[in-house]
């Protein structure tokens, strides 16, 4: 029969599959867990992620949080924060972290990688001023390191500090005595990550 005849709002559905790549299927279990979180209403707040216990002890748990409410994480040209979002902006968000097709061009695969940096941005440039300072940087490579599994914690702890080290070197090497270091902008960011494999990384599994 199909999942179009299994799931309820089934133009909803048509635009989400479009918007964000996701199944039928996939987004029918978003649904599930977007009624879960959220008590069966029809939004969701940041005390119901405060809920999540595997956000607990993350590190980095108020900019996770804080990501699913800013609004240049929703595929549009908005600024600022929401107070709560709809099942749409939930699945939007959680796009993000889709794992790329095996059938998909170099250049959808490109663009998927550009949008997890620019999600992975956001997530530190928390005033909006277009920036990450050196130390979020730090953290944004301890992460990305610490989700291989193949590093012990301290370890990539140490290579992240040793990779802030040499972005502070190099930039402040570059610039005049009377210039003051604004921070990393997303262009200067693309080009340190060049060489991480970003996508196996910042993905969801179902």
């Amino acid at each position: 029969m199909g999942a179009l005849q299994s799931l309820p709002g089934q133009a909803e559905y048509c635009d989400l599959t479009a918007k964000t790549g996701f199944s039928f299927e996939q987004i029918g279990v978003l649904r599930k867990r977007f009624k879960q979180l959220s008590h069966n209403e029809e939004t969701l707040r940041r005390d119901h992620f405060n809920e999540i216990h595997d956000l607990t002890f993350n590190p980095i748990r108020a900019q996770i949080i804080e990501a699913f409410f800013d609004r240049r994480n929703f595929h549009e040209d908005g600024q600022g924060k929401v107070r709560e979002i709809g099942f749409e902006e939930f699945v939007v968000v959680m796009s993000h972290f889709r794992p790329p097709s095996l059938h998909m061009t170099e250049e959808q695969r490109e663009k998927i990688r550009k949008e997890k940096l620019r999600f992975l941005f956001n997530m530190h440039d928390t005033d909006n001023n277009g920036t990450i300072t050196l130390e979020e940087y730090r953290h944004v490579v301890e992460e990305l390191l610490s989700r291989s599994g193949t590093l012990e914690k301290e370890t990539a702890k140490s290579i992240a500090d040793a990779a802030m080290l040499e972005v502070a070197s190099i930039s402040v090497g570059h610039m005049e005595p009377d210039e003051f270091y604004e921070g990393i902008t997303f262009e200067h960011f693309l080009k340190l990550l060049n060489g991480f494999e970003i996508e196996s990384r910042m993905t969801i599994r179902f």
